[in-house]
């Protein structure tokens, strides 16, 4: 099985295919990176999305829980990601607390 490419300048992609919405990737994130978005004609209606992907600190998290490896985190040999700050630590708090939604204000 070859190995998959990351898309030019992307720190974490998604294959909606795949995923579930199961929202264990959201809930993982340190840095705030993922989000649920409203998605009506998906089983759970949502999906999951990339809202702040230049926030991506390469952890792998999201990936590795994952049960469906729809969730990819680029090569930190080819990527350079961010540091965590504290600015994106309390956007992960915050969209814990709105249900994995982005909360009103980001």
């Amino acid at each position: 099985m070859a190995l998959m490419e990351a898309p030019a300048n992307t720190s974490v992609w998604v294959s909606e295919e795949n995923c579930k919405a199961c929202d264990k990737c959201v809930d993982v994130c340190p840095a705030g990176v993922l989000v649920m978005r409203p998605a009506p004609n998906s089983v759970l209606g949502s999906m999951i999305q990339v809202a702040f992907g230049d926030d991506c600190i390469g952890c792998n998290e999201c990936e590795l829980i994952c049960p469906d490896f729809a969730i990819f985190v680029a090569d930190k040999k080819e990527h350079k990601f961010a540091k965590l700050k504290d600015e994106a630590k309390a956007r992960a708090e915050a969209i814990r607390n709105n249900n994995y939604r982005l909360p009103a204000g980001y």
